[in-house]
């Protein structure tokens, strides 16, 4: 395979590139008729050929391959939830039209009792009904005062007096002392995990205003693609990286984290995903219903055979690495690979532990691989 991209982008490198690799691929190819009996036997078609020095001018390095301890590492989309036994709702006292305190907004750690928004029917066709509630319980009131001493003289039955009670009590119950204030407030300490209404927009008595999260334990939901469903049951853990975060990765591991919940029955309405949930303590540092950066973290392998991330190459869907056979030449392998933590990869098939593997600098040698330069009676042939 050709890359006439790579040519343009680095058309001095290749030249010396290209020099240096003819020079090297003439070492046991010259006129010495002897020299080639000595190595009658030694077949050079599958070998690419780079010198020494030239490995070490452009970064390329070999390392063996090695059985490690190994996790599979599936990089997903997820949210940090608050956990379900540890939200509150706060819900309108009373029907009118909502003012949210200035600097409420999702994230905001507020105290118990800490107004969240207020509510007013003061505007609004109909007036305000819980005013009405409170001029009828002051009437209800006032005439239960006037009866009672009356009950007592004799001057009334009993039953004009019970209807008066009666008729107090309705519009006790019809009046909320809460609903007057208009005051919508936090019942817990914790953190605005959701707002669900807009400034402005009109509320019946008892809708859901806000939802307040403590942010002691959180829940972690990843959308593992359909195409992972194989690892599904192999999940123990994960690590995130909160969207507001700078960039460092939290490890559940480090947090109490638990897998809450891990199979297809736990599938929502999001096509093609299945949702992974697990739970972890907070430190403080985040932020119910942020997105997040999820990785997946599979069951650990003791045995596995493994090599940088950067060792495999692919041409035409097939994956393969370069393994440094002599101080000067390397072979071209295919591989089969398995599981993958973002910095190595398991390897199932292709080469055997202890193969010396190119780890950096794979593009220089498929480079010589490919060369066109390639010196009389030296063959490149694959």
């Amino acid at each position: 395979m050709s890359y006439p991209f790579a040519y343009k982008l680095f058309p001095a490198v290749l030249s010396v590139f290209s020099l240096t690799v003819a020079v090297s691929c003439t070492h046991s190819h010259s006129d010495a008729h002897d020299e080639n009996v000595a190595e009658e036997g030694h077949d050079h078609e599958d070998e690419i050929v780079m010198s020494p020095a030239d490995a070490m001018r452009f970064g390329v390095m070999a390392e063996a391959a090695v059985k490690t301890p190994f996790c599979e590492i599936v990089k997903v989309s997820g949210e940090v939830l608050p956990a379900a036994t540890d939200r509150s709702v706060v819900s309108a006292p009373t029907s009118g039209i909502v003012r949210l305190v200035s600097g409420i907004e999702q994230g905001k750690a507020v105290g118990n009792g800490e107004l969240i928004a207020s509510i007013s029917a003061g505007n609004m066709t109909g007036g305000d009904a819980n005013k009405m509630a409170k001029a009828s319980l002051d009437a209800a009131k006032r005439e239960l005062d006037r009866l009672t001493p009356l009950l007592k003289d004799g001057l009334i039955t009993k039953k004009e007096y019970n209807d008066a009670l009666r008729s107090y009590e309705e519009a006790k119950s019809a009046y909320s002392p809460a609903a007057a204030t208009g005051r919508a407030s936090s019942p817990i300490f914790g953190v605005v995990s959701e707002l669900l209404v807009s400034d402005g927009s009109f509320v019946e008595a008892g809708q859901p205003i806000a939802t307040v999260a403590r942010s002691q334990r959180l829940t972690l939901k990843a959308l593992l693609p359909s195409r992972h469903i194989d690892m599904l049951p192999r999940i123990a853990s994960a690590n995130f990286i909160p969207s507001h975060s700078s960039g460092k990765a939290i490890r559940l591991a480090d947090r109490g984290g638990k897998v809450l919940s891990s199979s297809m029955s736990t599938a929502d309405n999001t096509p093609g995903y299945l949702p992974v949930y697990f739970s972890f303590d907070n430190h403080g540092d985040v932020v119910p219903g942020t997105p997040a950066d999820v990785y997946l973290v599979g069951t650990q392998r003791s045995d596995a055979l493994t090599v940088p991330a950067g060792a495999i190459s692919e041409q035409q869907g097939e994956k393969f690495v370069y393994v440094k056979v002599e101080d000067h030449a390397y072979a071209k392998h295919p591989v089969k690979v398995g599981r993958n933590d973002g910095r190595r990869v398991e390897i199932l098939d292709g080469i055997s532990e202890g193969d010396s593997v190119v780890a950096t600098g794979t593009t220089f040698v498929r480079l010589a691989e490919t060369s066109t330069v390639v010196p009389e009676g030296h063959s490149h042939n694959h």
